[in-house]
């Protein structure tokens, strides 16, 4: 029987560490900019079981068109693009601009919300396994709790380089190890796409 499968991607997180152990300094963004499917089938085809990426959900925030009209239409652009695919859901919440322009603007509320969504989707039980994609410890809280009180089976994935989320003291949860070629495979460039 086939396991259905839900990926749950940091996505900044997921775009900058790769972006950072494989890209060479220097190297626009935007030029290789992962594709949330394709990381959900790659991980569902790397299972030691028959598996199916049945959800992809991509938490990320999104810049103001005032303060950044470039990186805004792009976020809207690739959002647009990658529900076309019905199995991706997109969660994005506005960026934080306290300290702007000497302050780069930041994520706020991304990680509970993912938080929140895989102990949801974990009491609700409609997946056989749900792996979250991201190497922030922020998010150790919410997998801990879903093993601890055993909601359903989580793993986890991280670039090949960076650490994995683990529970205290184990090899827990089970970690898909993603290196440059499975980098190299999932990235897009969108220069001059906006």
């Amino acid at each position: 029987m086939t396991e259905r499968v839900a990926v749950f991607l940091d996505y900044q997180n997921v775009h900058l560490s790769g972006h950072g152990l494989f890209e060479a300094y220097g190297t626009p963004l935007y030029s290789c900019v992962p594709e949330p499917a394709k990381i959900a089938d790659m991980i569902a085809k790397r299972r030691g079981r028959p598996s199916e990426a049945v959800a992809v959900r991509v938490y990320r925030g999104r810049p103001d068109p005032n303060h950044q009209p470039t990186p805004a239409a792009a976020n809207d652009a690739q959002a647009a693009r990658w529900q076309r695919d019905a199995r991706v859901h997109m969660v994005r919440r506005q960026l934080n601009y306290r300290g702007w322009p000497d302050r780069p603007p930041q994520e706020k509320g991304i990680d509970v919300a993912i938080a929140v969504d895989l102990i949801h989707l974990a009491l609700r039980g409609q997946y056989d396994a749900l792996v979250l994609f991201s190497s922030d410890t922020d998010l150790l809280p919410a997998v801990e709790t879903i093993k601890n009180l055993r909601l359903g089976h989580v793993e986890v994935a991280c670039w090949s380089g960076h650490k994995p989320l683990r529970i205290a003291r184990t090899n827990l949860p089970y970690c898909h190890f993603l290196n440059e070629d499975c980098w190299l495979e999932i990235v897009d460039d969108w220069t001059g796409k906006i």
